[in-house]
């Protein structure tokens, strides 16, 4: 399990799952996230070849490297490599002198391996001036970075591979029989490596889960004041930490979610409710954040009526739906949440006074991954899977999600489930 020993760490771990480095050719967005929670003075990402060392990205630029530099390695410091976990080495080390860094004059380095599934394929390495600064601590941090920047590389690895592919189409290499050879390798390759992915996302949510169901529970036994009471200022703190460790885990789950879903693991088990209640729970889960902001949640059910459907799925469905209209509805607006039989199908509508959603975002907006680009948004934070798991999970009952809006005049989401 991983052992998170930084808050700071703790948020910025939804900002590393967004680094985008198709347009970041230096590395420039990981050096800057890790500067957070740990200390250095020149950065560097190495990615390993069979028996060699290449130079990928920089924290800086200096004439005693430059990007795509190569450095052989002996095989014993590769075996080195691939056998131990990150370490705190000295200034003499073999690495540091195979690396060409001695005359850095640097007194203090920490390295981190890269890898998916115990296979190394690259190596961080942090250093700094002072003499001794590195600690245990700093280990721990950048291992857990480390394990989640292994994904982030690994697929712009994926990406480089795609392009050789367009391009190899595109030059009309396909009709030659070692191309088509090729590219089914690659695809194969393609398809182990998205699998791999899958496993290590579901990994590792769930690693991270697990330390911040602990801080979830501590501060509720805190903010009952089970053992002795709170001043007001540590009682706002304590709630602080409540509402930062769910917001987290919420994206969390997501990014679970998501995993599940490609890798075909998200099954649904149909029984018979009545919708009311599926309603009245959301309802009662959203409320804090409705009434934070003023919004008033009007439930429109003219009359109860059952359903066969998954219930826990149709319950993420609706809450889904719902907290993002509060979330992108401005203070003292509504949301309105109706549920109606029909002939061979029931539906769920999400209406909300808020924000809108231009046109052109209406064929993209259940995409992975995709955010509104306005200047309310950017003041919400999102994995931007929230949607593109609803769809799933509407898609898994057969069923169908639309959308109606329009910029500055609300949206409205509406759900279609069939019953037979």
């Amino acid at each position: 399990m991983l052992k998170l020993t930084s808050d700071k760490f703790l948020k910025l771990i939804p900002s590393l799952f967004e680094i985008n480095l198709n347009s970041d050719k230096s590395g420039s967005t990981i050096f800057s996230k890790l500067e957070q929670v740990i200390g250095f003075d020149e950065g560097f990402i190495y990615f390993l070849n069979p028996e060699s060392l290449q130079l990928k990205y920089t924290y800086k630029t200096h004439s005693n490297y430059k990007i795509n530099d190569t450095f052989k390695i002996t095989p014993k410091l590769k075996n080195s490599i691939y056998a131990k976990d990150s370490e705190i080495l000295s200034p003499d080390s073999e690495f540091i002198k195979v690396v060409g860094l001695s005359e850095l004059k640097k007194k203090s380095y920490i390295l981190a391996k890269i890898s998916i599934k115990s296979t190394v394929f690259g190596v961080i390495l942090l250093a700094k001036k002072e003499i001794g600064y590195y600690r245990e601590a700093d280990l721990e941090v950048l291992n857990a970075a480390a394990c989640i920047l292994s994904y982030v590389l690994k697929d712009l690895e994926l990406s480089d591979v795609f392009k050789i592919q367009l391009k190899a189409l595109k030059d009309g290499i396909y009709e030659k029989h070692e191309a088509y050879k090729t590219i089914k390798e690659q695809n194969e390759k393609i398809l182990e490596a998205d699998k791999v992915k899958n496993e290590f996302l579901a990994n590792i949510s769930h690693e991270l889960r697990t330390p911040l169901n602990s801080i979830l529970g501590f501060s509720d036994i805190l903010g009952a004041n089970l053992y002795g009471d709170l001043n007001r200022k540590q009682a706002e703190y304590v709630n602080d930490i409540k509402i930062s460790a769910t917001h987290l885990l919420g994206m969390i789950n997501e990014v679970l979610d998501m995993s599940k879903i490609e890798a075909r693991a998200m099954k649904i088990v149909k029984s018979t409710f009545w919708i009311s209640r599926a309603v009245d729970e959301v309802c009662n889960i959203v409320a804090p954040l409705a009434d934070k902001k003023h919004i008033a949640l009007i439930k429109n059910l003219e009359a109860d009526f059952e359903v066969f459907a998954d219930y826990q799925k149709i319950q993420q469905i609706l809450y889904n739906l719902v907290s993002n209209a509060i979330k992108f509805t401005p203070e003292n607006g509504q949301v309105d949440i109706t549920a109606a039989p029909g002939a061979n199908c029931f539906r769920l509508v999400v209406h909300d006074t808020g924000i809108g959603i231009d046109e052109k975002y209406h064929g993209k907006i259940f995409a992975k991954f995709v955010q509104l680009d306005s200047a309310y948004t950017k003041k919400e934070s999102s994995t931007g899977l929230g949607l593109t798991i609803t769809k799933e999970l509407v898609e898994l009952h057969g069923g169908k999600i639309s959308l109606i809006s329009e910029v500055n005049n609300g949206s409205t989401f509406i759900v279609e489930i069939p019953q037979d």
